[in-house]
């Protein structure tokens, strides 16, 4: 009993020392526990939620993207692929990369399509009922001209492709084809509504000039009714002799539709648009190179053109200068990331994708592969998630899984992961890439703007558009720290 009483006594007196120990060393053991960890993930000393509320606050503070935005806006203007605007982007958007302390900053040559529209678009209505009444309208991108003298014809409408295929030549074959299908008000996303009713904007005049129509027009790609005409590319047929089209306001479309439900309804379209020489034209890099995993990418990016009309503001200079501020805020903390971290500003997106087919072509041959490609062309709204569909690798959704686990540091700005994105731009990369990723902003107001003169400036928010430049860093930090999964 003696020795067991005294071993007991010796536990206690051991208990007690190592207690004063640890209590003593309360401050210092958290720190000594987690070193090993900071060398491995590079964290910075901040926690990362208190790392990437400064990231935001930065944004909304110093305005960087907004500020660029203006400059891109108002000094340039819109800036369709191949005009002396679009050389002036590219010229403004490398002298900006040059300051901003990136690794490295250069051009990437692109030879890209140049179309002009020529002089204002004519486009009048003719009927017993209303007499003459001009119509809101632009021509579609990459569409031929009517010439000086126009053309008139006899206008039939329909809704869909497939209701036109149908019709006998006959039918068709001398008269113009009025395309009015509105976008599906039903639908929650807009983007979704956009694609449905994208394809008679498309390849709606391709269709028309196979059954013989001497000229398209169509509805705008809008979900509100209002004045203001929205432009778009088009396809061309390389079989058939491509014919003018124009696109009409929602209202004036409205107008046109009564007006034949009255009775025979004729179009004059005067259009003086054409294609000229491909031109050579540039995209716009800037990266920091990584400490770790150098030949290991993360891309963010978005197209540097517009079309010709207003100013190019949501479509996508939104994206332009979100993409380069997520970069400059990184180098901005003294942050060094572990994979090379790449801004691309994309040329021709709008009616050829020429910059993004351009940058992959270069890419896969040189082997780089992208452990993701972020693209923002969506506008500069409120930032709601980032949708993500497969690159190289087919297990999205494990990788969704995983990337939940860290992505709920951008929780408490509501801003999400989920399955579906990526982009026009960065598809191409697709067998060179882990993850394409899209920023989706909320798309409630995206295509009152979109493609038209009301695609301005003073349309973007500056707390809107800085919450999209945050949540594009704070993404690319959290992906640089912690991987996509295995």
């Amino acid at each position: 009993m003696l020795i067991a009483y005294c071993l007991l006594l010796i536990a206690n007196c051991l208990l007690s020392i190592a207690y004063s120990y640890i209590y003593s060393m309360r401050h210092i053991l958290p720190i000594i526990l987690f070193v090993p960890f900071l060398a491995h993930t590079q964290v910075p000393s901040d926690s990362t939620a208190l790392y990437i509320k400064n990231i935001y606050r930065n944004s909304y503070t110093e305005q960087k993207a907004y500020k660029w935005l203006t400059t891109l806006t108002k000094d340039i203007g819109h800036r369709v692929s191949g005009s002396p605007q679009a050389a002036r982007a590219v010229e403004w958007a490398k002298q900006v990369m040059d300051t901003c302390g990136f690794d490295k900053v250069w051009l990437q040559e692109v030879k890209v399509p140049h179309w002009v529209r020529g002089d204002n678009e004519q486009v009048i209505m003719i009927s017993t009922e209303s007499g003459a009444v001009s119509l809101n309208a632009l021509a579609l991108g990459n569409s031929p001209g009517t010439g000086n003298s126009g053309v008139r014809a006899q206008v039939i409408e329909v809704k869909s492709l497939e209701q036109l295929k149908s019709m006998p030549d006959d039918d068709v074959k001398g008269k113009i084809v009025f395309f009015n299908r509105p976008m599906d008000s039903g639908l929650m996303n807009t983007f979704a509504a956009y694609g449905g009713a994208g394809d008679q904007r498309g390849n709606g005049p391709v269709v028309a000039a196979e059954k013989g129509a001497v000229a398209a027009v169509v509805r705008s790609l809008c979900p509100r009714l209002d004045d203001f005409p929205h432009t778009g590319a088009t396809h061309l047929s390389e079989t058939v002799k491509n014919i003018p089209s124009v696109a009409v306001s929602t209202n004036d479309a409205e107008q046109l539709s009564k007006s034949i439900s009255l009775g025979p309804t004729t179009v004059f379209i005067r259009t003086t648009c054409e294609m000229l020489d491909s031109v050579l034209s540039y995209n716009v890099i800037g990266e920091i190179k990584g400490s770790v995993s150098p030949d290991t990418i993360i891309l963010v990016g978005g197209h540097l053109d517009s079309w010709d009309i207003g100013e190019g503001a949501h479509d996508d200079g939104a994206g332009v200068v979100q993409s380069m501020e997520a970069l400059y805020r990184l180098v901005q903390n003294g942050y060094k990331p572990r994979h090379t971290i790449r801004c691309v500003l994309f040329m021709n997106e709008e009616n050829g994708l020429r910059g993004g087919k351009k940058y992959a072509e270069e890419a896969i041959k040189n082997n780089q592969f992208h452990l993701v490609a972020i693209e923002t062309d969506a506008g500069g709204a409120t930032p709601q998630a980032f949708g993500c569909t497969m690159g190289a690798d087919s297990l999205v959704d494990q990788h969704i899984t995983y990337m939940k686990t860290y992505m709920k540091a951008l929780e408490p700005y509501y801003v999400r992961i989920e399955s579906g994105g990526g982009g026009a731009d960065i598809s191409a990369l697709k067998p060179k890439t882990g993850l394409l990723i899209g920023l989706r902003p909320d798309s409630s107001r995206y295509f009152d703007y979109h493609h038209s003169a009301n695609d301005v400036l003073e349309n973007v928010h500056p707390h809107e558009l800085e919450s999209g430049a945050a949540a594009i860093t704070s993404f690319i930090y959290l992906v640089d720290q912690n991987g996509i999964g295995k």
